[in-house]
C-alpha cells in the first residue's frame, strides 16, 4: 500500500490526474486506494501498472468503483487491465449529445424476435415466461432519425466470448461471475463500434478496451507457447550441388529434319478451310 501511495502522489502522476479530472482528481485518487486495498489479487500487481491503468479511466472520466459498473481495473495473470463496462459505453455515447435512445438488455424465454433484414431493425414481442435468457440486444436511435438494433443469441455471445476474451474461462472472471452484464456490454460495444458516433472519447475507449484484450492474448501465448528446442537437419547449397555431365549437343541434321517436318506439316494444312 505504501508503494502505491508513493506512485500515486508523485508530482508527475498527480499532474496527470489534475489535467484529466481537475477538481475531481483528489476523489478519483482516493477511489484508487480503496480499490487497491479491497482487492487482494490487484495487490499482487505492480503499483506502477495499476496506476497506469487507472489513468486510462481518468482520461475518459469514468469512475472505477465496481458497484457503479462504468469501468474496472482487474488483475489478469499478475497484470492489471483496464476494462469498460456497458454503462461506461452508454455514458460516453450520451456525452456526444447525438443520441435520442440508447438501450441494451436481455431477451427471456417466452419473448420472440421479429427481424426486419431490409431496415436492419428488430421487434421484440411477447412476455417473459421464465428467467432463462435466450439472447441479448442493443438499440440506438440518433437525433437525425438513424436507428439500429443488434441482437445476438446466447450461443452467439458465448462463442464470441470464448474467441475474444483471454480470461473467459478463468475462475472469478466477469464472464463467469456476471455473464449477463458482460453479454450486454458485448452487444452495446459491437453496436456502437459499427454504427455509433465516433467521438474522440469513444474512439479512445474502443481502442483501449480492445488493446488490453489483445495484450492479454499475446501474454498468454508467450507464457504457454512451446519453448522446446527442435533440431532440424538441413543442407547447404554446396551440399546439394551435384556434379552434372555435359549433355550432347543436338546434331544440326536432326534440327533441320525436325524443322523440315514442321514445314511439310504446315504446307499440308494449307488450303480451303484452314
Amino acid at each position: 500500500m505504501d508503494r502505491l501511495k508513493r506512485v500515486l502522489y508523485a508530482d508527475s502522476i498527480q499532474q496527470q490526474f489534475q489535467n484529466a479530472l481537475r477538481e475531481n482528481a483528489g476523489a478519483f485518487v482516493a477511489s484508487i486506494i480503496d480499490l487497491y486495498s479491497s482487492d487482494n489479487y490487484l495487490q499482487q500487481c505492480s503499483p506502477d501498472d495499476v496506476v497506469k491503468e487507472c489513468l486510462k479511466a481518468a482520461t475518459l472520466k469514468l469512475p472505477i468503483n465496481k458497484q457503479l459498473g462504468f469501468a474496472y481495473v482487474v488483475p489478469y495473470k499478475g497484470k492489471p487491465q483496464f476494462q469498460i463496462g456497458y454503462r461506461g459505453y452508454i455514458q460516453l455515447a450520451m456525452r456526444s449529445g447525438q443520441y435520442k435512445h440508447l438501450h441494451a438488455g436481455a431477451i427471456y424465454e417466452g419473448m420472440s424476435i421479429k427481424q426486419d433484414y431490409l431496415r436492419g431493425s428488430i421487434e421484440i414481442q411477447g412476455e417473459p415466461k421464465s428467467n432463462k435468457v435466450q439472447g441479448y440486444f442493443a438499440h440506438m436511435e440518433l437525433l437525425n432519425g438513424f436507428s439500429k438494433t443488434l441482437y445476438m443469441t446466447h450461443a452467439e455471445v458465448l462463442a464470441h466470448a470464448k474467441r475474444y476474451s483471454a480470461g473467459f474461462s478463468r475462475a472469478g472472471s466477469a464472464w463467469q461471475t456476471n455473464f449477463d452484464e458482460m453479454a450486454t456490454k458485448t452487444t452495446t460495444r459491437l453496436l456502437l463500434s459499427k454504427y455509433g458516433i465516433m467521438s474522440t472519447e469513444m474512439v479512445t475507449a474502443l481502442t483501449s478496451d480492445h488493446q488490453e484484450t489483445e495484450d492479454a492474448v499475446a501474454a498468454e501465448i508467450a507464457a504457454e507457447a512451446n519453448s522446446e528446442i527442435i533440431d532440424v537437419e538441413y543442407t547447404t547449397e554446396d551440399d546439394e550441388a551435384q556434379p552434372t555431365e555435359d549433355k550432347p549437343e543436338a546434331k544440326p541434321e536432326a534440327s533441320k529434319e525436325k524443322g523440315k517436318g514442321k514445314e511439310e506439316k504446315q504446307l499440308k494444312m494449307e488450303g480451303p478451310g484452314f
